[in-house]
C-alpha cells in the first residue's frame, strides 16, 4: 500500500469554543524534548513577546537570537521550530484571517516575513498590560458578548504591534515610483507564485512593460524580477522538501511545473545542491 503523504505540520490554535483566537501566557525553564516534527507552521496569524528569558529560533531557515523585551510575528505560511530557550516568560496570542481586521491582514501580508522586533521599555509596557487585558477577557467565557470582546481587544493588541512595525518602514507617501511598482510586484508574487512564472505576467497585471517592471525592481532590491519570482518557488520547495514526505516530483507539481526535469535544474542552479541533497542535509 502507498504510503500517505505528510505535509507540513500545522500547530492547530483554538479553544474548546472554536474562537478563531487563542491567548495565553507561559513560563518554559528549558526546551522540552519534543517527540517527531519539532518545524511546523500555525493555522493562524501568530505573535510571542517575549518577557524575559532568551530564545533561539528558526523561521523559513533563518536562525535568530531573540532577547527581551521584543514581539515576535509569523504569517501562517512560515515554517518554525525552536532551537533552544532559558527561563522564557512570554505571552503569546493568535488570531485567524476572518477575525481580523481586513486593514491589519492586509498589512501582515506585506510586512512578511518580519524580524523580531525589539521594544522600547514604553511600548513594551503598553502592549504588555494590553495582552493581560486580552487574557481577562479570554477567561471570560461565560460573558454574552465573549467573542465580540475577545476579537475587538485582540484586533487593537494586533494593531499595536502592528503600528512598530510600520514605524520602522517607509510611509507609503515617502515611496518613490520604483518603490511603489516593486511593493505592488511583490504582494502579486506571493499570490501568484505557482501559477505565474514568467516576468510578462506581472508587468501584464500591473499594466506595465516588462522592461519597466524590470527596471524597477532591479532599482530597488538589486536583483531582476526573475530572480525573485525563483526565490519564492524555492523557499516553498525548501519548506516541502524539510517538512513534508512528498516526492520531488510530487513537489514540482504543486509549485506549478509539469516539467519535472526543468525544476530540478532549476533547484540545483539556485541552491547549489540536488532537491534529495538539501532535503537530506536539513532533515529534523
Amino acid at each position: 500500500m502507498r504510503r500517505k503523504n505528510k505535509a507540513i505540520p500545522v500547530n492547530h490554535f483554538g479553544d474548546e469554543f472554536d474562537s478563531g483566537i487563542s491567548v495565553e501566557k507561559m513560563f518554559v525553564e528549558a526546551l522540552p524534548v519534543f517527540d517527531g516534527e519539532q518545524s511546523h507552521r500555525h493555522d493562524q496569524h501568530s505573535f510571542f513577546l517575549l518577557e524575559s528569558g532568551k530564545v533561539s529560533i528558526e523561521i523559513d531557515f533563518q536562525q535568530y537570537e531573540i532577547k527581551p523585551t521584543s514581539v515576535i510575528y509569523m504569517h501562517p505560511d512560515q515554517v518554525h521550530r525552536m532551537l533552544a530557550f532559558e527561563n522564557v516568560s512570554v505571552c503569546s496570542w493568535a488570531i485567524s484571517n476572518e477575525n481580523l481586521n481586513p486593514e491589519y491582514l492586509k498589512i501582515l501580508e506585506d510586512i512578511t516575513p518580519a524580524k523580531p522586533l525589539f521594544l522600547d521599555h514604553e511600548t513594551f509596557s503598553i502592549i504588555s498590560e494590553s495582552v493581560s487585558l486580552c487574557l481577562k477577557f479570554f477567561e471570560r467565557k461565560n460573558d454574552k458578548l465573549y467573542h465580540s470582546l475577545l476579537k475587538d481587544s485582540c484586533n487593537a493588541l494586533t494593531a499595536l504591534v502592528v503600528s512598530q512595525f510600520l514605524e520602522q518602514s517607509k510611509s507609503e507617501d515617502k515611496l518613490s515610483r520604483f518603490e511603489i511598482v516593486t511593493k505592488a510586484f511583490r504582494e502579486l508574487l506571493e499570490r501568484g507564485y505557482t501559477t505565474e512564472k514568467r516576468p510578462a505576467d506581472y508587468a501584464r497585471k500591473l499594466h506595465i512593460s516588462t522592461p519597466y517592471l524590470n527596471e524597477c525592481v532591479k532599482n530597488v532590491t538589486g536583483y531582476s524580477v526573475s530572480h525573485h519570482i525563483q526565490q519564492r518557488v524555492i523557499l516553498e520547495a525548501k519548506r516541502l522538501l524539510c517538512y513534508s514526505n512528498q516526492s520531488v516530483k510530487e513537489i514540482a507539481a504543486e509549485l506549478g511545473y509539469d516539467d519535472y526535469p526543468y525544476f530540478s535544474r532549476l533547484f540545483t542552479k539556485v541552491t547549489g545542491m540536488t532537491a534529495v541533497t538539501f532535503r537530506n542535509k536539513n532533515r529534523d
